[in-house]
């Protein structure tokens, strides 16, 4: 089964859907799977009085509240249905997070998959709501524990959902996420622990980590992308450029092909032909008369289109030539 790849708009469209229209057509390039936006409310979402992250106000550098922030990033929900039809015209698949249980409501007319973030990973009674569509859902687990992953896996269960329709994506939510806190291990502990599809959410700089996950197992991967890192925002500076998209997706593709093998350690198609101008076979190291014995002063390995193996050695040692050989002549019994 091929890696499922999300690239993940985000909020990076900076409420404008012009923008976010532009990264569907960047995410097509880059030849994800889907591309994915979130939806909110502000006033369902957070408190007037809230905090932005220290992330945020680093990354936007305006003193802010987290609600004027998000308020200012929203997207309607008419946008969101003109987003769908552009996503089904470029045939790309169309996914959006819920951040409150009134979007997840209006997300549920528009999707077949439900992208959890971590922030929701307490979040009992939204787990419950989203549990009882019974749709495919992909969880992200940062800032959690493997306690609180088996509470909301639980949650989602005993609201109808079938674990077979659920991964867990490993993720530290921090933006961006320092190279010695991306603890990818973490990743293969959720799978040994739950016996369940597992996934990866990068927030790092740069393409190798997930490259790194799908090379350990990872099913699904996403990423966060941005038409420029220059535009203002919360996440455009932890996010690819298309361009970086793209050779993310190529990476992940390639490794999928070298990894698809059997594991058994045989020579491959490819290299048949090449064993008959690389291995080396027995050559006369000088003149050889018949009748001469072999030994290590007249006979060489060397590379040659055709003679005997460089593996018979040992069986061709002490034998008694049958023919006159010219230096370099490959030897034949």
């Amino acid at each position: 089964m091929s890696v499922f790849i999300i690239a993940e708009a985000g909020v990076n469209h900076n409420g404008d859907i012009a923008l976010a229209k532009k990264m569907i057509d960047v995410a097509v390039e880059a030849g994800v799977d889907a591309v994915k936006f979130q939806t909110w409310k502000s006033e369902l979402l957070v408190t007037k009085y809230t905090k932005q992250a220290e992330y945020q106000t680093r990354n936007t550098g305006l003193k802010e509240s987290q609600f004027e922030m998000l308020k200012r990033l929203e997207l309607s929900y008419s946008e969101f249905r003109e987003l769908k039809r552009y996503c089904d015209l470029k045939n790309i698949i169309f996914l959006s997070t819920p951040d409150e249980i009134v979007s997840a409501d209006f997300l549920n007319e528009l999707q077949e998959i439900f992208k959890i973030g971590s922030g929701e990973l307490t979040n009992i009674p939204f787990l419950h709501h989203i549990g009882k569509f019974q749709k495919q859902v992909i969880l992200s687990t940062g800032m959690g524990t493997l306690g609180e992953v088996e509470k909301a896996l639980q949650t989602l269960i005993e609201a109808g959902m079938e674990k077979e329709n659920i991964t867990l994506l490993h993720t530290t939510t921090m933006y961006p996420t320092p190279m010695e806190e991306v603890n990818l291990k973490a990743m293969l502990t959720l799978k040994e622990a739950f016996k369940m599809a597992v996934g990866y959410s990068d927030h790092t700089m740069g393409i190798e980590i997930p490259l790194a996950a799908v090379a350990l197992g990872a099913q699904v991967i996403e990423k966060h992308f941005t038409l420029s890192r220059k535009m203002d925002g919360p996440d455009h500076k932890a996010s690819l450029e298309g361009h970086e998209l793209k050779q993310m997706v190529i990476g992940i593709r390639n490794i999928e092909k070298a990894i698809q093998g059997t594991g058994e350690k045989i020579p491959q198609a490819s290299e048949i032909e090449n064993q008959k101008v690389i291995r080396k076979v027995i050559v006369a190291k000088k003149f050889i008369q018949k009748g001469e014995k072999f030994s290590i002063e007249n006979i060489i390995t060397k590379r040659a289109e055709e003679g005997i193996s460089a593996a018979l050695w040992p069986n061709i040692i002490g034998l008694e030539s049958k023919y006159n050989f010219e230096e370099d002549e490959a030897i034949r019994l």
